[in-house]
């Protein structure tokens, strides 16, 4: 089974160079976008329909702003659009299709690079989201929650990481709550299992050539639910063509 998440940096731009038509050839079961940046009655005129699939889109209320996607080839039984807390519910930040006994997930976390208040705002969704993994936790049901997490987990997740470690995607309290995700919580960064080799990342600034020197950071992430540890097989992050500042990341798992 593949599933791809990948943060477009609007839905209409990376269509315009070519997402949907790299789309086509991946095979892929499911697709997890983040950072649509559109409603998807504005749409219509855009090349992002995927033959064979089912597409289901949670749009932020304010026009041009946050947003997830999914595309399944297997029609869900059930989707679900927020996790129950309006002030991130109304951003459109979570994305659930539940197919049989497997839920996943398309999730656009906070950056608070922005600012003081998107920080604090990112602090609050981090503590909500880990009260909604604790519920996921208690359920019958294997998630993969595929997204642009915004946090680079460990040192060996971005280039510089000692002159950024004030610095919103790699602060303490932030690598702390990885920590618990990774640990207590019970959750598996599923990439790590078959990548443990440095130099990977999956998204790098449009300043100065961050892309072309490998300047970057891993913040995209494919989360599994402890009974999917050892699943994955394979992890490939795509950079030969460019369709955002992020990297669409490839996975195969055995299910």
């Amino acid at each position: 089974m593949r599933v791809i998440s990948v943060n477009v940096c609007g839905i209409r731009s990376a269509a315009a160079k070519g997402l949907f038509r790299w789309l086509r050839r991946q095979n892929a079961d499911f697709i997890c976008l983040q950072e649509t940046r559109s409603h998807e009655d504005q749409l219509a005129e855009h090349d992002v329909q995927l033959p064979g699939y089912h597409g289901f889109f949670c749009d932020a209320e304010r026009k041009g702003y946050a947003g997830v996607a999914l595309y399944t080839r297997h029609r869900p039984q059930r989707v679900v659009r927020g996790f129950g807390v309006g002030e991130f519910d109304r951003e459109g930040r979570y994305l659930e299709a539940q197919v049989g006994k497997l839920s996943v997930v398309s999730l656009y976390l906070p950056s608070g690079s922005a600012g003081p208040h998107r920080q604090a705002s990112k602090f609050r969704f981090l503590d909500a989201f880990e009260d909604h993994l604790a519920r996921l936790r208690r359920r019958r049901r294997h998630y993969i929650l595929g997204g642009d997490w915004n946090i680079a987990h460990r040192a060996i997740d971005l280039t510089n990481w000692r002159s950024n470690q004030k610095n919103p995607g790699f602060l303490p309290e932030e690598r702390a709550w990885m920590d618990r995700l990774f640990g207590p919580a019970g959750y598996v960064d599923a990439f790590r299992e078959v990548r443990p080799e440095p130099g990977l990342y999956t998204w790098w600034s449009n300043r100065g050539q961050a892309r072309a020197k490998n300047v970057g950071w891993r913040i995209d992430y494919q989360v599994v639910s402890a009974d999917l540890a050892g699943r994955a097989r394979a992890a490939t992050i795509y950079k030969e063509r460019r369709f955002s500042d992020h990297a669409p990341l490839v996975m195969d798992y055995e299910l």
